[in-house]
C-alpha cells in the first residue's frame, strides 16, 4: 500500500541534486548522508510498520541541532519534501517518503533528568524506552504511551495517551518547552512565555510546524514497583467487563485508566495452552502510585477489575515500572504489518458493545484487535482549547487495530478496519485520535474532526511558521490565509 492507496496523494518524485551539492550538504553535517545504492540504505529507509515501503532519495542520519538546521535547509533549497524521523514507529509511516529527504533524528537520544524540579529534557529521536531508564533512576515518570520502542516526537505533538492520563494527562499536557527547527530555517525555544501560538500548536497539532530537536517534560513519582494489572475474560463476558472499567473510572477519579481489548489469546509461552485461540476481553492497567509500598496499593485498588467474572487467565502482578511499559511490546514487532484507525464515543450502549462485539469475533487476524480507552480525569480537565489536543472529554476512545503478518492477508485486514471504523462511526459525535490514524482517506474532514474548534487556530499558526507547506508529510494542515 502506497501513499495514494492511503488517501494522501501520490508521492512525488524529485530528481537528485548534482553531485557539489550533496558533496556541499554532506561535508557540513556531523552526521551521515546515505543515498540509495551506500550499505546501509535499505536499513535506515526501513520503519517499523512493514506496511509502508518507500525509497526516499537522501536520508540524513543526523547527530545534533545543527544538522537538522541544514537538512531542514537543503530541503527547502532543493525542493525535495522533507519527512521527519524520530522513533520511526508511527502507523501511517509518515517518517519516511518516496523520493524526498528524511530528516531522521533516530541517533539523537540523549536524556537528562533533573530531579529537583521533576523535569526531563530528552531529544527528538528518543524513545519511551529511553526516557523511562533514564526518570526511574529518581523515581520519576512523564505520561507517554504503553509501547517502549515508540519515540516520543510523534507521540507527543498528537496527544501522548498513555498509562498516565487520568492521573497525570497527555504527554503534550506535561510539555514545558521544545526546541523547534523551523522552515525558514531558524532554531527556536517554544514554551509558555516564548513562541507561545507554536508552543499551543505543538501540543496535539502534530508535525506541521517544524522539526521539533528535543523535548521538556515535566515528570512525576511513579513507581519503581507499580501493579501491573491484566486480566483476560471469555469475550462473551465483555458486556460485564466494559460495565466494570465504566464503573472503576466513575469511582476512582484521577487514578488508574483501565484499557479494555477484544481480541484473541495468542499461542504465546505466558498464556496456558488450553486458551491458545480463545476469543477474550482484557482489562489492562497500570496502578500509577509511587513509593515502597505502591505496588501492593495497586493489587488492592485494581482488585475490582480482577473480579469481574471467572477469567481464561490473569497474568497480573507486582513489577517495575520500566517492565510494565514494555509489556505490550511483544505485540508489536518490527517490521510487521499494521493498519489502524479510531473513533471517539460519548458512552457505552448495549447496541455499541453488541457491535463491538461481533466486528471483534469477525477480524481475519488473531494479532488484531479493538482497544477501548477509558479516558476522563486529569486528561479532560485540560480546557479544551488550551492546547491543540481536542475531544478531550470524550469518555471512550476506541482503537481498531489491524495488526497481521503476511502481506498476502493485507487486503482483508485493511478491509476489516475500515469497515469496522465505518460502523463505530455512527455511535460517535466526531473526533479522532491522530496516533491511531491508519492513512488518512477521509483527508481534511477527519482532521477538522480531530481539532475541532482548533483547526483554524492551527492552520494560522502553520501560516506564520511555515507559509509555504513545507512540512506537509504528515497529517497535514494546510497554511491558512
Amino acid at each position: 500500500m502506497n501513499e495514494t492507496a492511503g488517501g494522501l496523494g501520490g508521492a512525488t518524485a524529485h530528481a537528485t541534486p548534482p553531485r557539489p551539492d550533496l558533496d556541499r550538504f554532506s561535508g557540513r553535517l556531523h552526521g551521515r548522508l546515505v543515498q540509495p545504492g551506500d550499505r546501509e540504505y535499505e536499513r535506515v529507509r526501513t520503519v517499523w510498520n512493514g506496511l509502508i515501503d518507500r525509497r526516499p532519495a537522501l536520508v540524513a542520519r543526523c547527530r545534533d541541532e545543527s544538522d537538522v538546521a541544514e537538512a531542514v535547509a537543503f530541503a527547502r533549497d532543493t525542493g525535495l519534501a522533507p519527512a521527519v524521523r524520530g522513533g520511526g514507529h508511527g502507523v501511517a509511516g509518515h517518517a519516511v517518503s518516496d523520493g524526498g529527504l528524511v530528516v531522521d533524528l533516530s541517533e539523537m537520544r540523549e536524556v537528562g533528568t533533573d530531579p529537583a524540579r521533576a523535569t526531563v529534557r530528552a531529544q527528538g529521536g528518543c524513545t519511551l524506552g529511553d526516557v523511562d531508564a533514564a526518570t526511574q533512576r529518581h523515581g520519576l515518570a512523564v505520561p507517554l504511551g504503553v509501547v517502549s520502542e515508540t519515540g516520543i516526537a510523534g507521540l507527543t505533538l498528537s496527544g501522548g495517551i498513555g498509562w498516565l492520563r487520568r492521573k497525570y494527562g497527555l504527554s503534550c499536557d506535561n510539555l514545558l518547552s521544545a526546541r523547534v527547527v523551523t522552515a525558514d530555517g531558524a532554531v527556536v525555544t517554544a514554551s509558555a512565555e516564548e513562541h507561545r501560538d507554536l508552543f499551543w500548536a505543538l501540543r496535539g497539532g502534530g508535525g506541521n510546524f517544524g522539526v521539533v530537536t528535543s523535548f521538556t517534560f515535566r515528570a512525576h513519582p511513579v513507581g519503581p514497583r507499580v501493579f501491573l494489572c491484566q486480566v483476560f475474560y471469555p469475550l462473551a463476558r465483555v458486556r460485564e467487563v466494559l460495565r466494570a472499567c465504566e464503573r472503576y473510572v466513575a469511582e476512582v477519579p484521577g487514578e488508574a485508566g483501565p484499557l479494555a481489548v477484544l481480541g484473541r489469546i495468542p499461542e504465546a509461552g505466558e498464556f496456558p495452552a488450553e486458551v491458545h485461540g480463545e476469543p477474550f476481553a482484557a482489562v489492562l492497567a497500570v496502578f500509577p502510585e509511587a513509593g515502597a509500598t505502591a505496588g501492593e496499593a495497586g493489587e488492592r485498588a485494581l482488585r475490582p477489575l480482577r473480579e469481574v467474572a471467572e477469567p481464561l487467565c490473569d497474568l497480573s502482578e507486582i513489577t517495575d515500572w520500566t517492565r510494565a511499559q514494555r509489556f505490550l511490546d511483544g505485540d508489536y514487532p518490527d517490521g510487521g504489518l499494521y493498519y489502524w484507525k479510531s473513533v471517539n464515543t460519548p458512552g457505552l450502549g448495549d447496541e455499541l458493545i453488541g457491535y463491538l462485539t461481533e466486528r471483534a469475533a469477525v477480524a481475519p487476524s488473531p494479532a488484531s484487535t479493538i482497544d477501548v480507552w477509558f479516558q476522563g480525569g486529569a486528561m479532560a480537565r485540560v480546557g479544551e482549547e488550551e492546547t491543540a489536543f481536542a475531544n478531550r472529554r470524550a469518555p471512550l476512545l476506541f482503537g481498531i487495530e489491524g495488526n497481521w503478518d503476511r502481506p498476502a492477508d493485507t487486503e482483508r485486514n485493511v478491509a476489516w478496519v475500515r469497515d469496522t471504523f465505518t460502523g463505530l462511526r455512527r455511535f460517535s459525535t466526531g473526533g479522532v485520535y491522530l496516533n491511531f490514524p491508519g492513512f488518512l482517506e477521509e483527508g481534511e474532514q477527519l482532521l477538522r474532526e480531530g481539532y475541532g474548534r482548533n483547526y483554524e487556530r492551527l492552520a494560522a499558526v502553520k501560516a506564520a511558521y511555515d507559509p509555504g507547506n513545507l512540512f506537509h508529510r504528515n497529517a497535514n494542515i494546510r497554511p491558512g490565509r
